[in-house]
């Protein structure tokens, strides 16, 4: 997932910040607010390799991961071998990592650096640290008046690059979408839209890994049942982890699990039964990831169809925000604000 500016976060952006060059180098640790049930999030690195002096990785797998080629875009799952560089293993979960693309722009200037949220668990792919992967979409539009086609630099870039292939990287960022320093005190349900399961793959699989008690609920929103990512792995996991439930939402068919059309907010209410215990509890957390503008349709849905003993939980509503029905990006971040409980990586 390509990270651009994130927005209301209580925490650093999501995958695909553009350019990201003014970073600390210093590890950061996360303590409560003091609300109930809020997470103590980890100290991380950040920053251990620059953008002055970026790192040579190594692509060791590029593979489809929707569920079949007639998926309305094409997304690449690109796991990438950082052994020997500093990057090896000062990773978690939940954060970034930079690509430099070779080459210059239209102004003869080097490509800025790209970040994209990290798909593995604190572990690697490999277990051990050593290998990172994204989740890439490739970027392709047309110009409004020239109705020329543009493709995004660094997920073309990214998504053409073959096993064997050398990348420059730069990383870790992000301080804030993390799991917490005891995921086994929490519960967890997690939104995502497209590519922006990527964080989630990575922090699910290291919380089915650790074999925590803890209920996980994956809500995963596409617009086509072929568009859905890791599918078949995540089906897996749900027949091998009672803990574990996977929900999708499809915007434009009625989808594969008779939940019928509609998005990642819609299931708050066909899963009511299943979902507010959860949202009750001060166990749970609440991560949301993906397009910018689904954390409006969420917050909204939950103010809309939950009491306020569940909304307090996850969201500050100051007076001035209005009705729920006229709350939208610019009322949501000024007037109605996340709590340390829903973290948000928008882009």
């Amino acid at each position: 997932m390509m990270k651009a500016d994130a927005t209301m976060q209580p925490h650093a952006g999501p995958s695909s910040k553009s350019d990201q060059t003014a970073m600390s180098n210093q590890p950061g640790g996360q303590s409560g607010d003091g609300i109930p049930g809020e997470p103590v999030l980890p100290e991380v690195l950040v920053n251990v390799v620059t953008p002055a002096q970026p790192v040579v990785g190594r692509v060791i797998e590029s593979t489809l991961c929707t569920r079949g080629r007639k998926a309305s875009g094409f997304v690449r799952h690109v796991a990438i071998d950082v052994s020997g560089t500093k990057l090896a293993g000062s990773f978690r979960a939940g954060q970034a990592f930079g690509v430099v693309p070779p080459g210059v722009d239209e102004r003869g200037k080097p490509h800025k650096l790209r970040l994209y949220s990290i798909a593995s668990p604190t572990s690697g792919e490999d277990g051990q640290g050593q290998v990172i992967a994204t989740t890439v979409k490739r970027t392709l539009d047309e110009h409004w008046e020239t109705h020329r086609l543009l493709t995004g630099v660094a997920s073309n870039y990214l998504c053409d690059l073959s096993v064997g292939d050398e990348v420059q990287m730069t990383g870790p960022s992000g301080k804030r979408f993390l799991l917490p320093v005891a995921p086994e005190q929490h519960d967890y349900v997690f939104f995502a839209t497209g590519t922006g399961i990527a964080p989630f793959r990575g922090m699910i699989k290291e919380l089915l890994a650790s074999k925590v008690a803890s209920r996980i609920v994956l809500v995963m929103g596409v617009p086509y049942t072929t568009d859905l990512l890791y599918d078949e792995d995540l089906r897996r996991w749900t027949e091998q982890h009672p803990n574990f439930t996977y929900l999708t939402a499809i915007s434009r068919d009625p989808g594969p699990d008779g939940a019928g059309s509609g998005y990642v907010q819609d299931r708050l209410v066909t899963h009511r039964e299943q979902l507010e215990p959860m949202l009750r509890s001060l166990r749970t957390l609440v991560y949301v990831c993906g397009i910018a503008g689904m954390e409006v349709g969420l917050i909204r849905a939950l103010a809309e169809h939950y009491d306020n003993e569940v909304v307090s939980q996850y969201v500050r509503v100051n007076p001035e925000a209005g009705p729920w029905s006229q709350w939208d990006r610019r009322v949501i971040g000024r007037s109605v604000r996340a709590t340390g409980r829903l973290l948000l990586e928008v882009y």
